[in-house]
């Protein structure tokens, strides 16, 4: 069973739960127990850091001022996976060059070897 921390009164719960046991508050959107409701913090709105708001795509009529959202993505998170993904393709595109620049070479190398296993 995965369980999940309750954001107000802290208490752990199944991660399948609409509402906490404990307090009573709306873990997950209202009739789509798949789809997680995010509750901003303190006296801060969620659109603050949301991607949705920073690209100006965001259409929930609460919007700037909204302390739960079921569409909200962390821009700082979105950020971090992007360098991550970017970081991913720039390390695989560069030995697809080197491997397109030395297609001889490496065709060199592999006769080589087969000769080599040949001579066993």
């Amino acid at each position: 069973m995965d369980t999940v921390t309750c954001s107000r009164c802290k208490q752990t719960v199944n991660s399948q739960a609409i509402t906490c046991p404990f307090c009573r508050t709306q873990l997950k959107a209202y009739g789509h127990p798949g789809i997680p409701l995010y509750r901003a913090r303190g006296d801060e709105f969620l659109c603050d850091t949301c991607t949705y708001h920073a690209d100006d795509t965001c259409n929930y009529p609460k919007r700037p001022h909204a302390k739960e959202c079921t569409l909200y993505q962390n821009l700082e998170e979105r950020n971090l996976e992007l360098q991550r993904q970017n970081q991913n393709k720039s390390v695989s595109v560069s030995v697809n060059n080197w491997i397109k620049r030395n297609q001889g070479l490496l065709l060199i190398f592999a006769l080589l070897f087969i000769c080599f296993l040949l001579s066993l």
